[in-house]
């Protein structure tokens, strides 16, 4: 199983072994981990930001036109953040480093 490595808000890192095919989104809630993910994965929010360890940011597929619409909501954007609902694990992508931002911004509420 691949693993991932989420760190978190304090800057504590915490890798995670997951099944291949889960969103970070999934990931993050199966090991309650600190993101919101307001919109449960349909991408009509920003609160599953993640921002990707730029060694890993050019292995990710492209982000798609709407998940950057999105990503202009985002709180602190960087220039490798992406949605964690719209990143789903692979084998190719074991090893995976995405840091969570210091602060979430939901547009819902």
């Amino acid at each position: 199983m691949p693993k991932v490595t989420f760190v978190e808000r304090n800057g504590n890192p915490r890798e995670i072994e997951a099944r291949a095919g889960q969103t970070l989104l999934e990931i993050a809630w199966d090991n309650e981990l600190d993101i919101e993910g307001a919109c449960e994965g349909s991408m009509a929010c920003a609160t599953c930001h993640v921002i990707v360890d730029p060694a890993w940011f050019d292995r990710l597929p492209d982000p798609s036109e709407d998940e950057e619409d999105m990503l202009d909501l985002a709180y602190d954007i960087q220039k490798t953040s992406r949605l964690g609902c719209q990143i789903t694990l692979t084998d190719a992508l074991d090893g995976l480093v995405v840091r969570l931002p210091k602060d979430v911004r939901n547009m819902l509420l």
